[in-house]
């Protein structure tokens, strides 16, 4: 977290961690298992390598995501959500349930529409 003004409340500092496209939807894959990369690109269609290492890292620093290195050949990888990012993860349930609920009304209003 890079911010080094005081937030207005707790949304300011989550988001920071969690903003953009790709941090939420790779911890929700990351959540209650170990994964490796190639998994979670497969699992998270669109994205690019580049992009997944890249939020992966700073995850990383962030302390929500932990990179484990297997000492094997070839090298394996594996990523897992620290307890933070397990908190954070139950954090975000809502947050899904509610964007569930808010895409299904959305859809029924422009069908009623068409």
């Amino acid at each position: 977290m890079k911010r080094s003004q005081p937030y207005n409340c707790g949304i300011g500092p989550a988001f920071e961690i969690i903003g953009g496209k790709w941090k939420a939807l790779i911890l929700y894959e990351l959540h209650g298992k170990r994964v490796r990369t190639g998994e979670l690109r497969r699992l998270l269609d669109g994205i690019t390598e580049k992009m997944l290492i890249q939020q992966l890292r700073e995850m990383e620093a962030d302390g929500i995501v932990r990179r484990e290195v297997f000492p094997e050949v070839p090298p394996r990888v594996e990523y897992s959500a620290t307890p933070a990012g397990e908190a954070l993860n139950r954090a975000l349930g809502p947050v899904a349930e509610w964007g569930q609920k808010y895409a299904a009304a959305r859809t029924r209003t422009s069908e009623k529409a068409s």
